[in-house]
C-alpha cells in the first residue's frame, strides 16, 4: 500500500474516534427499592392444586394438526377447535390442559418452543371463543412424546399436533 492509503485510513480512524459520543453519568435521587408484593395464599394454593391433576383425552375433543415448523392454525384445525370449544362450553367445569407436540426433526430446544406457540395458538383460539383463561393451560413435549414413532412425513405429520385434553372433576 502506497502512504496515500495509509493516511486516509489513519484520518477515518482519527475522525471515527473523534466522533464518539461521550457517557456522562447523571445521579438521580435514590428511590426506595419497591418490593414485589408476596403470592396471595390463594394463589398460591390453586397452583398447588393443579400439580399431580390427571388429563385424559376425550372422543368429543379432537387434537388439531400443524403444517410443517408452523404455527398458524389451518382451516380444518379452526373447524375442529370451534367443535371443541363447544364441547367445553358445554362442560363448564372442565378443565383444560394444551400440550404441543412436533416432529423429530430440529433440536430439543428448537421443538420444545415451536411446541410451546403451537400450544398457545390453540388456547388463544379457545380464549377468543369465549372459554376463560383461568381454565386452559399450556405445556411443550417438543418431540418427547410422539404419536407415532417411525420416519417418514406420513409419520411425521401425525406428531405435528396440539392436543386439548382435559380434567373434568366430578368424572376424576
Amino acid at each position: 500500500m502506497d502512504k496515500k492509503v495509509y493516511f486516509a485510513v489513519f484520518m477515518l480512524a482519527a475522525a471515527a474516534a473523534g466522533c464518539s459520543k461521550k457517557m456522562v453519568k447523571i445521579d438521580r435521587p435514590k428511590e426506595p427499592a419497591a418490593q414485589a408484593p408476596a403470592p396471595a395464599p390463594q394463589q398460591e394454593e390453586s397452583e398447588a392444586a393443579l400439580r399431580g391433576k390427571e388429563f385424559f383425552s376425550s372422543p368429543e375433543v379432537s387434537p388439531v394438526y400443524f403444517e410443517y415448523d408452523r404455527t398458524e392454525l389451518t382451516a380444518k384445525a379452526r373447524e375442529l377447535l370451534r367443535k371443541n370449544a363447544g364441547w367445553l362450553e358445554e362442560n363448564p367445569e372442565a378443565e383444560v390442559k394444551i400440550e404441543g407436540h412436533c416432529d423429530e426433526r430440529g433440536t430439543t430446544e428448537y421443538n420444545l418452543g415451536l411446541g410451546v406457540r403451537r400450544a398457545n395458538a390453540v388456547r388463544d383460539f379457545y380464549k377468543a371463543m369465549g372459554i376463560a383463561i383461568k381454565r386452559l393451560s399450556t405445556i411443550s413435549y417438543g418431540e418427547d412424546k410422539p404419536a407415532c414413532a417411525q420416519s417418514g412425513d406420513s409419520c411425521w405429520k401425525k406428531n405435528r399436533r396440539a392436543e386439548t385434553l382435559v380434567r373434568v372433576p366430578s368424572r376424576t
